[in-house]
């Protein structure tokens, strides 16, 4: 399971291919419908993205910022937030910037995903979208 299809199965509690971001092709191959495609498309499941991951801090009992950090909120939701990872998180995304410079990547990384969980049945808070 790809590392985004991971964090959506932890947010929205689905498999990697129910919660493909729309357009893009789950495990099977097949082309997820796209986002207007509301003949095809299952209605988006709403979930308050802020409740699931401040619950999984809580849980976590560790410090963590999901709301600006990639590393605490892949943290939060107990996946590997190495440096590794979040490149392979970085190649999914299509990130054309150098991976050797982690700030940037990161502060990207955190933008697309926060973006993806948006476009993809998410409530995020309205100071997180871009």
């Amino acid at each position: 399971m790809s590392i985004l299809g991971k964090i959506f199965s932890k947010i929205f509690g689905t498999s990697e291919a129910q919660a493909a971001p729309a357009g893009t092709a789950p495990a099977g191959g097949a082309a997820a419908p796209a986002s207007g495609d509301v003949a095809t498309a299952p209605p988006p499941q709403t979930v308050d993205v802020s409740a699931v991951l401040d619950a999984a801090v809580n849980e976590s009992g560790q410090k963590l910022n999901w709301k600006t950090s990639i590393v605490d909120l892949m943290k939060a939701l107990k996946l590997d937030s190495s440096l590794k990872a979040r490149q392979e998180l970085a190649d999914e995304l299509g990130y054309t910037g150098d991976k050797d410079d982690s700030a940037k990547m990161n502060i990207w990384l955190h933008k697309q995903v926060i973006a993806k969980l948006a476009a993809n049945g998410g409530k995020v808070p309205a100071d997180l979208k871009d």
